[in-house]
Formats: structure tokens, C-alpha cells, sequence
């Protein structure tokens, strides 16, 4: 008894295995792996493309994989000197800029209307918004493009702001109508006792604490803008209307057989979409974790 008393091991506090550290620190490295590897997975093309800008045909063509041995930059350098490129990057910005103006501002009115009054219809309204987040312009393309040549806007920037104002005011409406329901009701009153106008209580009040959610649904609108390439192939016919994805997509069919400054056009074209959205990407996080809590 004595010697088998002595062979069993003390427990241990807290119920622990002997190898509950080993085989913690193996399951952390496992999950350590698979996400460098989806890390690897998401830069790896990214990283081809810029580092081909540095490269000539010929090394891209002795060696598809390989690093620029020596480095050129006589690519990039063709690039920012064309006004090409600069011009598309301005109707970029003017679209973007337009886009996000006009989601924000039409999007806080109708939030805030659905979110602080009490009407009859107010709930199939939302629900009719929410219905728009199913409804995909890739549906809409050939009515929307019809309506738009009807208006004569064809070849130029407003035709494709204003549908992308409408398509994008679902999600604003989705992501704002929280925050606004979230902003008590006692704080409307106490701004009605001071004198303040249902205006004045929305510019002073409601806007001021919906930043979050406004600067939020204004960064998506934004890079929505940027990144759209269907609506503007649909509706810009002129080179000098060009955004930049429909402008990357025209300079690869006209370059076609100049793969490394095709690939220097295209690293350009995604360098202020990475930084914009690298540096907003707390912003976006915050303003989606404060409208599930609302």
C-alpha cells in the first residue's frame, strides 16, 4: 500500500493535465500557421503585382516568379508622368467624394426619420430598405442603364453617382437607423424645454453623436465608389470620363503585350484604395460594432 501510495502523482489545482501547456501552445501555433497562410493567400497577389512593375518583359518572361534582378522603375515612372493616369485618379476622387456626400446626407435624413418617428408605413419603409441590401446592381444594369441614357447623363461622372447614391443608401440606412434609436428620448425633450427646433435638436444633437456611424457608412460608400467597375463600363464610352478600374482595364487592352507596365498601371491603381481603407479600418470596425449594440 505504501509503495503504491507513493507511485500515484499529487493532483494537480484546478483539475490541469501535466500536458495542458504543450498542447495549448501547439494548438496556438496551428492557428498561427493558418493565418499566415491566409495572410500569404491575400498579399501574395497583391505583392506579384507591385513588385512586377519593377521588372522588365524579359525577366517576367525568363522567370514568371522571380524578384526584379535588376530593379527598374522606368515603368512607374511612365505611369505618373502620363496624364492618363492622373485624369482617371481625378474622376475617381470627384466620384468617390460625390458618391459619399450625397449616401451620408440623404442617408441621416431618412434614418433619422425612420429611427425617431412613429408613422403608419414607417416599418414596411425599413423593410423595403433592407430588401435593397438583396438587390444587387448587377440585376438592375440594363433598366438602370436605359434610365440613364433617357436623362442624357451617359459619358458622364452623375450617371453613375446617382445609382451609386441609391444602391448605397440600403446599407446606410441598416448601419445609421440603430445609432439614432439609441440617442434617449429624454434628450429630445430636454432640447424642446431649451427651445431647440426638431432642426436644430438633428444638427446639434443627432449628428454629432451619430459620427461614428456616419463616418462608417461614408468610408464603405467611399471605397464602393472607388472599386465600382460595372456601372461605369455600362455608362462612360469616353476615355476621358474613365475611372480608374474601367481606366486599368482600357490601358491592359491597349498595352496587352507590355505586361510589366500594364502590372506598375495596376499596383498605381490599388496603392490609394489600400491606404485609404488601411488607415479607416478602425473607424469601420468601431462604427459596425456600435450599430449591432444599438
Amino acid at each position: 500500500m505504501t509503495a503504491t501510495a507513493s507511485i500515484v502523482a499529487p493532483k494537480r489545482r484546478g483539475g490541469k493535465r501535466p500536458n495542458d501547456g504543450p498542447v495549448r501552445r501547439e494548438r496556438n501555433l496551428g492557428t498561427y500557421f493558418i493565418a499566415l497562410l491566409f495572410i500569404a493567400v491575400c498579399i501574395g497577389p497583391v505583392a506579384y503585382i507591385v513588385l512586377g512593375g519593377f521588372r522588365t518583359n524579359s525577366q517576367i518572361t525568363a522567370s514568371p516568379a522571380g524578384l526584379p534582378n535588376p530593379w527598374q522603375i522606368g515603368n512607374y515612372v511612365n505611369v505618373l508622368t502620363s496624364g492618363v493616369f492622373w485624369q482617371q485618379l481625378g474622376n475617381s476622387v470627384i466620384a468617390g467624394v460625390a458618391t459619399t456626400l450625397g449616401v451620408v446626407v440623404l442617408g441621416l435624413m431618412v434614418s433619422f426619420v425612420l429611427a425617431r418617428y412613429r408613422f403608419r408605413g414607417s416599418g414596411a419603409l425599413y423593410s423595403l430598405f433592407a430588401a435593397g441590401l438583396m438587390f444587387p446592381i448587377t440585376v438592375a444594369i440594363t433598366p438602370l442603364y436605359i434610365l440613364v441614357k433617357d436623362l442624357g447623363l451617359t459619358n458622364n461622372l452623375a450617371g453613375v453617382i446617382l445609382p451609386q447614391i441609391a444602391f448605397a443608401l440600403p446599407t446606410t440606412v441598416i448601419i445609421l437607423v440603430p445609432f439614432l434609436r439609441a440617442i434617449p428620448d429624454e434628450l429630445e425633450e430636454a432640447a424642446a424645454i431649451d427651445g431647440a427646433s426638431k432642426l436644430g435638436f438633428f444638427f446639434r444633437m443627432v449628428v454629432p453623436l451619430s459620427l461614428p456611424g456616419v463616418v462608417t457608412v461614408g468610408i464603405l460608400a467611399f471605397i464602393g465608389s472607388w472599386n465600382s467597375y460595372l456601372l461605369p463600363l455600362f455608362i462612360l464610352n469616353d476615355a476621358s470620363t474613365y475611372t480608374l478600374p474601367l481606366g486599368v482595364q482600357a490601358f491592359a487592352s491597349q498595352y496587352s503585350v507590355d505586361t510589366a507596365r500594364v502590372l506598375a498601371f495596376t499596383s498605381l491603381s490599388m496603392i490609394p484604395a489600400l491606404v485609404f481603407f488601411a488607415i479607416f479600418q478602425k473607424r469601420i470596425v468601431g462604427g459596425l460594432t456600435g450599430a449591432v449594440k444599438g
